[in-house]
């Protein structure tokens, strides 16, 4: 049984995406043991207790340094012993001894097509932003390993999804995350958990 672990910052609803195909038997052989925000309001901890998992808060902010809180982060992480890292809307970026002692066991989801709109400053609703200034046609979603830099981990699956006529940003975020994010995210996850990767 693959012991996962989500880190998100906002409402969640990615990890919702993970329960429901658990829940639903789209995700075999996998179990979400914590959730892990920075953001002590993330919609997303309210998710987790509902369903009976760990929801714990662990913020930059509540330490001296960054140091200090890469630290407790990554001390945190461990007592849970996880298989799995899974990088869920989660903006902080990942300490550099988390990413070599969870080495291909990080997967995170971004709202693009890679290497298309990504890297640092790209997230969220910036993310669709730059997609609809730039005037693409098609955009869509990616999941990859993390490695040290910023979105540059090795792809899993992506998902495309076309952008429409009179999109704003919000209309096209809800867009990729219905027709792309949960549906490639939860079957990576399977994916790995039943060592097709």
């Amino acid at each position: 049984m693959l012991r996962i672990g989500v880190m998100v910052s906002g409402g969640g609803t990615n990890l919702q995406a993970i329960l429901d195909a658990i829940d639903s038997g789209r995700i075999t052989n996998a179990g979400v043991e914590v959730v892990i925000s920075n953001n002590p309001d993330a919609y997303a901890l309210e998710r987790a207790k509902n369903h009976g998992i760990d929801a714990v808060c662990i913020s930059p902010r509540e330490f001296e340094t960054r140091d200090r809180f890469n630290e407790a982060f990554l001390k945190k992480v461990d007592e849970y012993h996880l298989d799995l890292i899974v990088l869920a809307g989660f903006l902080v970026k990942i300490p550099e001894n988390m990413v070599e002692c969870y080495s291909h066991r990080i997967i995170n989801i971004h709202p693009s097509l890679i290497p298309s709109f990504c890297g640092v400053g790209y997230y969220g609703l910036k993310v669709h932003e730059a997609a609809l200034k730039r005037g693409v046609k098609v955009t869509g979603a990616t999941v990859h390993f993390v490695d040290a830099g910023m979105d540059t981990g090795p792809i899993i699956l992506q998902k495309a999804v076309e952008v429409l006529a009179g999109d704003t940003p919000e209309i096209l975020q809800r867009r990729v995350m219905e027709q792309a994010e949960w549906v490639i995210l939860p079957q990576a996850i399977d994916m790995i958990a039943n060592n097709k990767i």
